[in-house]
């Protein structure tokens, strides 16, 4: 079975990108490896701009690897008169689904509790026929099955794990899941597909300046050390949360307006806990509640809190953890208790509003905003995941005014990202797929939801080394040849890449992957050219960044 692509990301790719970033004179580079970032290199390269991406850490290693992981409009936006947003959003969910990732991105069934009769059931059954009317109308792929109204006994059938004092009825209707990680990376895969020159762990620094102009960035290598500039005739940052950073280099206060962090947490519960058979979305005295089901796991979230931490290393409460158990069992006939959570994950949303003081961030806009804080320097900043890709095409937009020839129309509404191509016929022919290599047809099904039609390069690998096709660990479905892809393909670079965002293995075992990091470490070794000594660092580093992950109290975090 023969390679299918040109996606590949591996070590001699990163050493030349960068050495050509250093050599070359680029149209674009774009500071910041998240979502937006890699859709920013992604859409300039498409228009034949030449281009560069760096991110600090690992791909989608900030806000984007620690989302609800949903591609959806926003219902509670509605209440916010936010129209112009949801159906701005609606649009990109419907072309995630049915052309730019159908291998990364599914409908959902959500069932929204009613808890009043009279007058609730018309009011929120309004917003969600609203809901469906702007998906409709924004004319960009798949729409989803409309809304429907759900008496107890239909809910019951439905949920039976649901308290049937908690409700009288519900209202069902239908969004999309999206694997925020394995997303943000086939962005940034396709980005260099079509000549973008990306890589990852390498941090902006400062700018240079030619006069009062932007004219680049200094760089550091983190993987070597060293110092390097690259000039570009248009800087974009995509820096999120980290936003400040970039007017920090010009010696302003804020890049265009406040970006006010805003911490969203979620447990991950085994899906035995709860007998449900849809997504859930209720109202909570702050926010909303979702439980979401993923794989083999609930996902339960999320708060929305103010965040005056740092900014790397965002960290749930154990108060944030009781908040949410309690939030949910308000509606479950078995209630959760601390044991029934395996893993917890905290981000930061980099909200965008120049007039914020302090206060509540439930009620600040999810709209984004673009700005020329300097000649040759364009940010970008707020938003939500699921409007990435017009995120980036304004972004690009404006900086295109710094380069001498005019730039073409955005093309991305219309770029497959990797893995996509074919991949519904693919899933038709998975068990043929698992005869080939030796699995199941479950199993290979798990792998086209993570790779798409680029399976075939993860079944090859399995075809020559029976071994591959082993489980990493007993309680996850991850397998062996995942990791050696993602270190030759994938541009996975340490040990946290591989077992917290190339797989949730930190997130979807009770031991956060630890009494498996000694096998994944030697299994990988080979490939990145690891010493004894240098494996046995990635594996002192995993440990403590694995218990820097628990949550703790309050008053901890504030030390």
């Amino acid at each position: 079975m023969a390679a299918v692509t040109g996606f590949r990301l591996g070590p001699d790719d990163r050493h030349e990108s960068l050495d050509r970033m250093e050599h070359e004179l680029l149209d674009v580079l774009v500071v910041g490896g998240g979502v937006v970032g890699a859709g920013t290199a992604l859409d300039a390269a498409t228009r034949g701009l030449t281009v560069g991406l760096v991110e600090r850490e690992d791909w989608a290693s900030g806000t984007s690897s620690r989302s609800s992981r949903l591609a959806h409009g926003g219902l509670r936006y509605l209440e916010q008169f936010e129209f112009g947003l949801v159906r701005e959003a609606l649009g990109e969910r419907g072309l995630l689904l049915e052309r730019l990732a159908p291998h990364l991105v599914s409908p959902i069934a959500f069932l929204l509790p009613l808890t009043h009769r009279g007058w609730e059931r018309p009011y929120l059954g309004a917003g969600v026929a609203l809901y469906d009317a702007l998906s409709r109308i924004s004319r960009k792929g798949t729409r989803l099955s409309g809304h429907r109204h759900l008496s107890r006994s239909s809910v019951a059938r439905l949920a039976p794990g649901l308290d049937p004092d908690a409700h009288v009825g519900a209202i069902g209707f239908h969004d999309a899941q999206i694997d925020d990680v394995r997303h943000t990376l086939a962005v940034v895969r396709t980005a260099a597909s079509r000549g973008a020159m990306v890589a990852s762990r390498v941090e902006a620094t400062g700018l240079l300046r030619d006069g009062e102009r932007v004219c680049g960035v200094e760089v550091i290598d983190h993987e070597t050390g060293r110092r390097l500039d690259i000039r570009a005739r248009s800087v974009i940052a995509a820096m999120g949360v980290w936003a400040a950073d970039s007017a920090g280099w010009l010696g302003q206060a804020e890049p265009g307006g406040a970006v006010v962090p805003s911490l969203g947490v979620h447990l991950v519960v085994r899906r035995a806990a709860i007998d449900i058979h849809t997504a859930l979305i209720a109202r909570t005295p702050h926010s909303v509640l979702f439980l979401l089901p993923w794989s083999d796991y609930w996902l339960i979230g999320t708060t929305d809190t103010p965040w005056n931490g740092e900014l790397d290393n965002p960290r749930a409460s154990t108060d944030d953890v009781a908040y949410l158990l309690d939030q949910a069992n308000r509606w479950l006939l078995a209630p959760l208790t601390d044991a029934d959570v395996v893993g917890v994950y905290a981000g930061l949303r980099p909200l965008a509003d120049p007039e914020y003081e302090s206060g509540a961030t439930t009620k600040l806009s999810r709209e984004h905003v673009v700005a020329r804080p300097a000649a040759g320097l364009v940010t970008v900043t707020g938003g939500k995941y699921t409007t990435y890709r017009i995120m980036a095409a304004e972004a690009v937009d404006e900086a295109a005014s710094d380069l001498p020839d005019p730039a073409p129309a955005s093309r991305t509404a219309f770029v497959e990202l990797a893995g996509a191509a074919g991949f519904r016929e693919l899933m038709d022919r998975r068990q043929e797929l698992g005869a080939f290599a030796g699995l199941s047809s479950r199993d290979v099904g798990h792998l086209l939801g993570r790779h798409g039609v680029l399976v075939r390069e993860v079944l090859d690998l399995v075809r020559h080394d029976r071994s591959l096709g082993k489980r990493v660990h007993p309680d996850a479905p991850y397998l062996r040849a995942e990791l050696v892809y993602a270190v030759t393909h994938e541009d996975a670079r340490h040990l946290d890449d591989l077992l917290v965002r190339r797989t949730r293995l930190a997130l979807e075992t009770r031991d956060q992957g630890a009494s498996v990091a000694r096998a994944v470490a030697d299994l990988v070794a080979p490939y990145l050219g690891w010493s004894h000594d240098d494996a046995a660092g990635e594996i002192r580093g995993y440990l403590a960044d694995a218990q820097a992950r628990l949550p703790l109290s309050k008053a901890s975090i504030a030390r």
